[in-house]
């Protein structure tokens, strides 16, 4: 019996630690200051609410906006740790796209999802926080799909930003994905795996005509999503510990990425960047890891070359996958500095 009764006790207490984690009310740590700022919040915007994290020592500083990517892979479950540098000089923003993350609502109808309403939420976003703080402009950046999102509202609203960065840029998804394909062969090569071989070399056709992507799990193995740090970890760890997600948002991250890939994917093949957008009103950065082949450096600079804008610059971080922004933070946050000083001279 005494057994028994240790057995139900245990049983009830990770049965009430499930449901804690499961819906215990979220929130992201305070930053210490008078003028700091430190909010994690849902915003109405175009008839639905996003999940708004804003952070920075001093809400004075200059604004930006960080665009995810996936699509539907919010970054704000983790992001924290890599942006505190980023904190200092300036207000960073991030939002869970609708449809993503903390902004999947269960019964809500997503089947108008397109990328051209995340850019019109991303604009009305941009007008609530350069309203909220004070600011006529933000600098945008977006990272991996998220530059999809963002050449296009950079290139619809210029007078709402100071600059575009593009962080693993998207650029002709065959070409790109084509480059990744024969990256990763030539990885499983050198690893003598020859059964990852066969299977991506069985993938060339699918590739050629946009059909398929090279699969994500192999880049990853193959070393061309990231170097420096553990992508896949970074979520998990999140998502346990982390305050700003609870296991139900967990649950709805699951079930944005899921409905998010399979429509924006597709119209991101269909309806190629390079063909829509060709120049900028703004200044423009590509800022590339060397050995990122999610979106390959060798697309992302003929894309560029193709580009006009009043300021253009092409970046690689050369010990960096898809990630440079948080593989090489220190080295990307003294860029950024740089770069905002140079901006502020024009």
């Amino acid at each position: 019996m005494n057994k028994k009764k240790k057995l139900i006790v245990v049983s009830i207490f990770f049965f009430l630690l499930v449901v804690f984690k499961l819906v215990f009310p979220t929130w992201t740590p305070d930053i210490k200051g008078t003028n700091s700022i430190s909010t994690l919040q849902q915003i109405e915007i175009n008839g639905t609410k996003l999940e708004v994290m804003i952070r920075g020592n001093n809400r004075a500083n200059p604004i930006i906006i960080f665009v995810h990517g996936g699509p539907g892979c919010s970054e704000i479950p983790y992001v924290r740790k890599y942006q505190d540098l980023l904190e200092k000089n300036f207000t960073i923003v991030h939002y869970d796209q609708r449809g993503s993350g903390k902004s999947y609502h269960f019964f809500e109808d997503y089947s108008n999802l397109t990328s051209d309403l995340h850019v019109d939420d991303l604009l009305e976003l941009t007008n609530y926080i350069t309203e909220r703080l004070g600011q006529e402009k933000v600098l945008l950046i977006g990272h991996s799909f998220g530059t999809y999102i963002g050449m296009k509202a950079a290139s619809k609203a210029p007078d709402k930003f100071s600059a575009y960065i593009g962080i693993g840029q998207v650029a002709d998804i065959v070409q790109s994905e084509l480059d990744s394909l024969t990256y990763t062969i030539n990885q499983a090569k050198l690893a003598g795996n020859m059964g990852d071989v066969k299977k991506l070399e069985n993938l060339k056709s699918s590739v050629e005509n946009g059909e398929e992507l090279t699969p994500r799990n192999l880049v990853r193995k193959y070393g061309g999503a990231a170097r420096l740090i553990n992508d896949n970890l970074d979520y998990y760890l999140g998502f346990l510990f982390g305050p700003e997600y609870n296991l139900l948002d967990v649950i709805r991250y699951v079930k944005g990425v899921s409905l998010s890939q399979g429509i924006l994917i597709r119209e991101e093949i269909q309806q190629n960047i390079t063909s829509m957008i060709d120049h900028l009103e703004v200044p423009c950065f590509f800022v590339m890891g060397q050995y990122d082949y999610m979106t390959s450096v060798n697309a992302a600079n003929a894309y560029f070359s193709k580009i006009e804008a009043p300021i253009k610059e092409f970046i690689i971080f050369d010990e960096s996958a898809h990630y440079p922004q948080f593989e090489q933070k220190e080295l990307f946050a003294n860029w950024l500095n740089e770069t905002w000083r140079e901006l502020e001279k024009k």
